[in-house]
């Protein structure tokens, strides 16, 4: 009797963990991306280089013909939805400044594991302008966007695409501004007319990125988006 007893309960057990390991599949196949564009939301921001992930989002938003972004007053952010393929897609545009970003990220990712298809797009003055970048668990390289993110949902198990801002040399090469109050008056300035012309190119490229991701995955994105 006791040896009947003991193997049902082994057999419950089995059952329960596949059904608890089904819910967790289910769940995690349709959670929703979560693109996040960060920025200060003031006009006096706009198309600042700081701005940049937010700016990007809003071309996402064109480009998908998503309806119009509107104000969740408990998140704190402007919202819009819509499917990539058959992928549910969120953007989002946090109406917090810059460094308290995570306070409205907070109330969308409310999980270590939704953090995996979190995507927040910002801007990188270490890169130079049309450079883009995938990276995943990543510190925040003293970014305070992500900073605020990272402390809020408790992670850094999240995809960016860090976008370029700077000047670049001769080479390339970034020309990094130094000294605090200059990084500051830098990514608070606007982009000059010239350098407006090349972020249609890198509009272009941010679309890109995203797709590969949503339809291929981080590590094919990273891999293709990385090289170039």
């Amino acid at each position: 009797m006791d040896n009947r007893l003991t193997q049902d309960f082994l057999v419950w057990r089995k059952v329960f963990v596949i059904i608890l390991l089904l819910i967790f599949m289910l769940y995690t196949t349709f959670m929703t991306y979560i693109i996040a564009g960060l920025g200060n939301p003031s006009e006096e921001y706009e198309d600042t280089r700081h701005n940049t992930g937010r700016s990007m989002v809003y071309v996402l938003a064109r480009e998908y013909k998503a309806p119009d972004f509107e104000f969740d007053k408990k998140i704190n952010a402007k919202i819009s939805e819509i499917k990539i393929k058959k992928e549910k897609v969120t953007f989002i545009l946090p109406e917090t400044f810059m460094n308290k970003s995570g306070n409205a990220i907070l109330k969308v990712v409310k999980s270590v594991k939704a953090a995996e298809k979190l995507i927040v797009i910002y801007d990188d003055f270490n890169l130079p302008l049309g450079a883009l970048r995938i990276s995943f668990n990543r510190s925040s390289g003293g970014h305070n966007g992500l900073e605020s993110i990272i402390k809020a949902i408790k992670t850094q198990a999240f995809l960016r695409i860090r976008v370029g801002v700077s000047p670049s040399n001769a080479k390339g090469i970034a020309k990094i501004p130094h000294g605090e109050d200059k990084i500051e008056k830098f990514i608070l300035g606007k982009f000059k007319p010239d350098e407006v012309k090349d972020l249609g190119k890198i509009a272009k490229r941010v679309i890109e990125a995203v797709e590969l991701i949503v339809n291929e995955g981080k590590d094919k994105a990273m891999s293709m988006v990385n090289a170039g």
